[in-house]
């Protein structure tokens, strides 16, 4: 049974309450950052995403569990952005936790956490635009949010790289964060999408499990719709349309 709507739980006021602990949560990572321009850099998306969120908020409201999602990664690139992700002390806190020393040395590894989180809390959401926007069912509503995922972390790696080679000097470095790793970019995509694959194989399974249609969704998903073929045959189908339609506005 879903909350009400006078609940803070309810669709109505979920999302408000999210945003404004990611803003309180947020604003306290804007306090003096490790590295002021590195930190506006990080968050350029972070705004650009949440602001389409909230533009969209009437027209396609997410469910529950993707706002959750959504706001869980935000909230670790938060992080990220304040210390600059080679410099996050995790190492400390571990320490802090478990009362023991944690080795200092090695490569900093938040940000393939980050990048690993990115399609493990991600897919779900795009997943559900999938489903909500392009109608796709079956076979599609896993492979396209894994595709998508690869293919805006690809955009990122390249993004990442673009600014390095503009900014140049400490900030350019900041902002790309491989630390001398020369494969740096493809364990960050790899790491994206395995995370994606690990959603996307928990949402099948729980599918598999409850969704009575299952296979029958997932066999004519994959059913051949059209048995003419496109490309050239196409553009000639258009053509004639074209010039049928011209001749029917012009009979002289």
């Amino acid at each position: 049974m879903p909350p009400p709507s006078s609940s803070w739980l309810s669709h109505d006021r979920y999302p408000a309450v999210l945003l404004a602990l990611l803003v309180a949560f947020g604003g306290i990572l804007a306090i003096s950052p490790h590295h002021r321009a590195d930190w506006a850099l990080e968050n350029a998306l972070l705004f650009a995403g949440v602001g389409v969120l909230v533009a969209t908020r009437k027209s396609l409201p997410l469910s529950r569990v993707s706002y959750t999602l959504i706001f869980l990664f935000l909230c670790l690139h938060s992080v990220g952005a304040h210390y600059t992700y080679s410099e996050v002390p995790y190492r400390e806190w571990l320490a802090a936790l478990t009362g023991g020393a944690v080795s200092a040395e090695g490569r900093n590894h938040y940000d393939r956490l980050v990048h690993f989180s990115y399609g493990l809390l991600l897919a779900y959401p795009i997943r559900e635009v999938f489903l909500r926007v392009a109608d796709v069912r079956g076979f599609w509503g896993y492979y396209l949010p894994l595709d998508v995922t690869m293919a805006t972390s690809l955009i990122y790696e390249l993004i990442e790289w673009a600014a390095a080679e503009l900014l140049g000097g400490e900030l350019g470095v900041a902002y790309l964060g491989s630390q001398g790793d020369v494969w740096d970019a493809q364990k960050d995509m790899a790491l994206a999408t395995g995370g994606a694959c690990i959603a996307m194989l928990t949402t099948a399974a729980l599918n598999w499990r409850y969704q009575r249609d299952f296979a029958r969704e997932w066999a004519e998903s994959l059913r051949v719709k059209s048995g003419i073929p496109l490309g050239e045959d196409e553009l000639v189908r258009l053509m004639r349309e074209t010039e049928a339609a011209r001749s029917r506005a012009d009979p002289s």
